[in-house]
């Protein structure tokens, strides 16, 4: 963005939301040069006032300080923390010779049947690799809270809540429209260009998730007091 004569780097963060009928929406766009738990309040409590009343599952990335803010606006909501994205980080410390063979310890950890199978396979995993790689070792304990959430579930939903897949598709669509832009004169332009993308992208939305019907049913089963009245 061009700001007072020079040009700052921004990310723009869109919230992508299933509704009740299996269909993405997008909730929202917001623009910031600094993140953190202040910035997140402030997008969960604008999700609150314009409308979004509850959340089951919210799959985030890690990005610091949102996790707490969606359970301070939501307290009813459980966070699950984006699998792929763990991997991913998680193999940053591994080099391309032994990526391979650690993806695959890593993928025991969460394709395991059970929560307790998968604590079974990470202490395996700290025990075979814990002193070549501690850092993954340390980083899945520390969230393990937060990455086992969609256990709870059977498979055939799993693959749709563990996942922020749905939304890097939306952003890989987005940065087509914006990488060959060298700057944008203000906030205003570069929402408006990616509105009008987005408005573009969603028109291909018009069938449910797959498996959508299960999940609903697992939510209203585990969530009816909190299920809509029609």
């Amino acid at each position: 963005m061009r700001d007072a004569g020079t040009v700052r780097n921004k990310a723009v963060y869109p919230a992508l939301g299933i509704n009740l009928s299996g269909e993405k929406e997008l909730l929202g766009l917001w623009i910031a040069q600094t993140e953190g738990a202040k910035f997140w309040l402030q997008v969960a409590t604008e999700l609150k006032n314009r409308g979004v009343q509850d959340i089951f599952i919210a799959c985030v990335d890690g990005l610091k300080g949102f996790p707490e803010a969606i359970e301070t606006v939501y307290p009813n909501t459980t966070v699950q923390l984006c699998i792929v994205h763990m991997v991913r980080h998680s193999l940053n410390y591994v080099g391309w010779k032994q990526r391979k063979a650690v993806a695959d310890d890593l993928r025991a950890i969460y394709t395991a049947a059970t929560v307790s199978e998968a604590g079974n396979r990470l202490a395996e995993f700290e025990t075979n690799r814990g002193a070549d790689f501690p850092a993954i070792a340390q980083s899945w304990q520390r969230n393990w809270a937060r990455l086992i959430p969609f256990f709870d579930y059977p498979p055939e939903i799993r693959r749709i809540i563990y996942t922020t897949n749905a939304i890097q598709s939306v952003n890989m669509s987005l940065r087509k429209i914006t990488k060959n832009r060298a700057s944008f004169p203000n906030d205003q332009a570069l929402l408006k260009l990616l509105y009008l993308a987005l408005m573009n992208i969603s028109q291909k939305w018009t069938r449910p998730l797959q498996n959508w019907k299960a999940a609903l049913n697992q939510f209203t089963i585990r969530s009816e007091e909190r299920m809509p009245r029609r």
